[in-house]
């Protein structure tokens, strides 16, 4: 399998193509954005579910300056946002079933409703309690129920970034038991879908300042905080 080499990360989900092709055990996919590269270099366990699995480029600046050094490799940028739309299409084609998981109650609704009208897809979901990770037995055994009854193909989880990632790792193997064949971690995913947050145009997650637009649109001590944190990045690239 082709993989990038990265700021200290190994990337083997290059491309849609690779993404969207099932094999017989569940792809678990992370996109991987300048936070992610932060955390994973300080947190040999992130790290290590980053070079696990099938990792994306998300964020347009990391996606950037890899394409800088890397001018011969083919690669795409691929961010759980765009993803689902995929996956939606593809489900559509061949009969799969889909399952949102997390994010706001509001949120993981209308995007079901959107998705199911826009495709015509086996669509469902389950926004659960907010919790702290990792969470009690009861509390993932709730969940675990909801996606084993539904018994989807591809899992998105919007739990916010690590947290998911976490969750799914930590529940992995239960998710191939039940036929699970993608999972893909969504941070956000939901409210962009469900039209509750207004994504940036093209152009300015073309030029890597999605993360500004979003502070203008929603201004906030912790986006803000996230988005002088993401220039630590630069510390991990040679």
């Amino acid at each position: 399998m082709d993989e990038i080499n990265f700021a200290n990360l190994k990337f083997r989900g290059l491309v849609k193509k690779t993404l969207l092709e099932e094999s017989e055990k569940l792809k678990f996919i992370v996109t991987v954005n300048a936070e992610f590269i932060i955390k994973a270099n300080n947190d040999d366990n992130f790290k290590k579910i980053i070079n696990d699995n099938y990792s994306t480029f998300d964020g347009q600046v990391p996606y950037f300056l890899a394409k800088k050094q890397k001018p011969n490799i083919y690669f795409e940028k691929l961010s759980g946002s765009d993803l689902i739309y995929d996956f939606a299409a593809m489900a559509k084609e061949t009969n799969k079933k889909i399952f949102l998981l997390g994010g706001q109650e509001e949120s993981n609704r209308k995007s079901i409703i959107k998705l199911k009208k826009e495709y015509n897809i086996d669509i469902d979901g389950f926004s659960p309690e907010y919790k702290s990770y990792p969470f009690d037995n009861n509390h993932n055994n709730n969940i675990l129920k909801e996606i084993e009854i539904f018994k989807p193909d591809i899992l998105f989880v919007g739990f916010g970034a690590l947290k998911q990632e976490y969750w799914i790792n930590d529940n992995k193997q239960f998710l191939e038991d039940i036929g699970v064949k993608w999972v893909i971690g969504s941070g956000g995913t939901f409210e962009f879908v469900s039209g509750l947050i207004k994504r940036a145009p093209r152009w300015i997650q073309r030029i890597g300042m999605e993360g500004i637009y979003r502070i203008i649109e929603e201004p906030n001590k912790v986006r803000f905080k996230r988005i002088l944190l993401s220039f630590k990045m630069f510390k991990y690239i040679r």
